[in-house]
């Protein structure tokens, strides 16, 4: 199975995802700002970067673990679990693929942080707002992990799109 965590720029909660998933940072604590920032491409990814698909590593139970920004595109997803539907079809890989948009647990600090971090270069301003969003977030990027994996365990389709409405995580 190939999980593959996205949303608009690809470098914040879903890496803080993979990582999650990944056991790389704790779950059960309020994340240090140096975890945060030592996450593997937290707030390193470009523009430049969107729609390349990132190896974060192997789960405890051999999966891989993706990235991907998708930038505005309301198409990027839908054209690649064609894509991977076609492949399937075609030579039979016998990999399911999860993709699971981490968007809605994106805070307005961390939205306005990437703003001035990654679009406009200011990064006095931007990190200390990513880094709040990050704690803010941490608990529901957890719970979205989790209820990814459990339901990539229960489906049986080739390609599973998740696109985890608000409404999908706890308040």
């Amino acid at each position: 199975m190939i999980y593959i965590y996205n949303d608009y720029g690809g470098t914040h909660t879903t890496v803080l995802a993979a990582a999650f998933h990944l056991k790389k940072l704790p779950r059960n604590v309020e994340l240090s700002k140096e975890q945060i920032l030592n996450t593997a491409y937290f707030n390193k990814l470009k523009a430049s970067d969107m729609g390349k698909i990132i190896f974060h590593g192997v789960d405890d139970e051999g999966h891989s673990v993706y990235t991907v920004g998708r930038g505005n595109s309301k198409f990027f997803v839908p054209g690649l679990k064609n894509l991977f539907e076609i492949l399937e079809k075609g030579i039979g890989t016998g990999e399911r693929i999860i993709f699971s948009n981490t968007s809605p647990t994106v805070p307005l600090s961390m939205t306005f942080g990437g703003l001035f971090s990654r679009r406009l270069g200011i990064d006095f301003i931007g990190v200390p707002l990513l880094v709040k969003g990050a704690k803010q977030a941490s608990a529901q990027i957890v719970h979205l992990v989790e209820q990814t994996k459990e339901i990539a365990k229960q489906s049986d389709q080739t390609v599973v799109v998740l696109e985890n409405k608000k409404d999908f995580l706890y308040s």
